[in-house]
């Protein structure tokens, strides 16, 4: 457990500062969800904070899915505002020793709340590959912003040809564009993707 991340976004979700948490499940994930047949699917979604995904995906009949958070408050917050998901399914650990693997990765502005060095986002794309099976998913959103530098700023931004300089390496890409259907207050500023594990 990486004790100084534990520590940062605990603090963060004490102190409220969760400007990226919009209080409920974004747009595009739900319609992806939506259109999802096999209701088996072993589900990740990691650095999920108050995971407002997860909750629509278990309440939707995917009894496979998983939350995982290096910060055991977000955790807590969702096990008492959803008391009938399996405690077992919240995974207090650090992404990046996690080593289940998964038939879809979701991505909610995780990319972007890591310090944006090279080996961090390298290891990022390398781990996601890891963690999902043969012809497993990594699907969600990535920011569509310049990219900022401010430890206090995360999430941080980026572009389209910098995530991709990353994920390529491990994925085939499947869609990655703007999103047509973001929210409101987000519209123009992300890209969704589906990428399938190499």
């Amino acid at each position: 457990m990486n004790t100084a991340e534990n520590n940062y976004w605990t603090q963060r979700y004490e102190d409220e500062r969760t400007g990226w948490d919009i209080g409920y499940p974004s747009t595009p994930i739900v319609e992806y969800i939506d259109q999802l047949d096999d209701k088996s699917l072993k589900i990740l979604i990691p650095g999920a904070g108050n995971a407002y995904e997860a909750e629509y995906i278990y309440n939707a009949g995917f009894k496979n899915v998983f939350v995982l958070d290096i910060s055991e408050f977000p955790l807590n917050a969702f096990a008492e505002r959803n008391p009938n998901f399996p405690k077992k399914q919240l995974i207090h650990g650090d992404f990046f020793t996690h080593t289940e693997t998964y038939d879809l990765i979701i991505e909610q502005t995780f990319f972007c709340s890591f310090v944006p060095t090279d080996a961090n986002r390298n290891a990022y794309a390398k781990q996601m590959h890891r963690l999902l099976k043969s012809n497993g998913k990594l699907i969600g959103l990535w920011f569509d912003f310049p990219l900022t530098g401010d430890i206090e700023k995360r999430p941080f931004g980026g572009d389209k040809d910098l995530y991709l300089s990353y994920l390529e390496k491990y994925f085939k890409v499947k869609v990655f564009e703007r999103s047509y259907n973001s929210i409101s207050e987000r519209m123009g500023k992300e890209l969704f993707g589906v990428f399938e594990r190499k």
